[in-house]
């Protein structure tokens, strides 16, 4: 009987481990999924997806009160994570504006990865949700510079170019720019707006990013 237990908890832990490799942030999404069946999400809501910069902006709706939020964001994702789980954080809720934040961790993925693959990777993700949504608003908001990510800002600056550059060719689309307003007068990255990891925005920083996204969110 003990064999046979640890028989069944090698094959338990082999199996997470699978499902882990192929379905990267799973639980994540799992999450979302327990969230929906508990509450069902509002209707034509503007939609948040993307990773981190979302996914630590807790209190969103309380930065733009009079709007239905729901955000989808999943820490640590990139644009591919977008693509694959699009049918639960995007398709599922039917959003009357989708505002997406993600890119910042693609570039991340090695010397291999150009401002062209996060330019074309944007271009299916938006691909994707056109070939669904018609007629929704798409928004795209910039990558932002982060102390700690301070090395990729020239790949990320031609990056946000092709992607602005793109976003304002289309129909209901917009490139909103939050890049440049996180820099001082002498162009060094704000400080006083990271967390300690230098990464990740405290209150201040999206006090900044509230400024800037409001008038691009849809009124009706």
């Amino acid at each position: 009987m003990k064999h046979l237990f640890r028989y069944i908890l090698l094959i338990a832990v082999s199996l997470f481990c699978v499902d882990a490799i192929s379905q990267p942030f799973i639980n994540e999404i799992k999450a979302f999924r327990k969230a929906d069946s508990i509450k069902a999400p509002a209707k034509d809501a503007i939609l948040l997806i993307g990773s981190s910069s979302f996914t630590n902006w807790k209190d969103v709706s309380s930065y733009f009160p009079d709007k239905t939020i729901i955000n989808r964001g999943f820490g640590g994702s990139s644009l591919p994570h977008m693509m694959m789980y699009a049918e639960d954080v995007i398709f599922k809720y039917n959003p009357k504006q989708i505002l997406i934040y993600c890119g910042e961790n693609d570039l991340t993925g090695g010397p291999s990865i150009t401002a062209d693959t996060v330019f074309e990777r944007l271009k299916t993700l938006y691909t994707l949700i056109r070939s669904r949504y018609k007629k929704v608003p798409i928004a795209y908001i910039s990558m932002k510079p982060s102390p700690s990510r301070e090395k990729y800002l020239v790949t990320m600056q031609k990056a946000n170019e092709l992607i602005k550059s793109f976003m304002e060719k289309q129909k209901r689309a917009a490139y909103i720019d939050v890049y440049h307003s996180m820099f001082d007068a002498d162009g060094k990255i704000l400080t006083n707006i990271f967390l300690s990891d230098k990464l990740h925005m405290n209150a201040a920083g999206y006090k900044i990013w509230q400024g800037i996204i409001a008038p691009y969110l849809i009124t009706n």
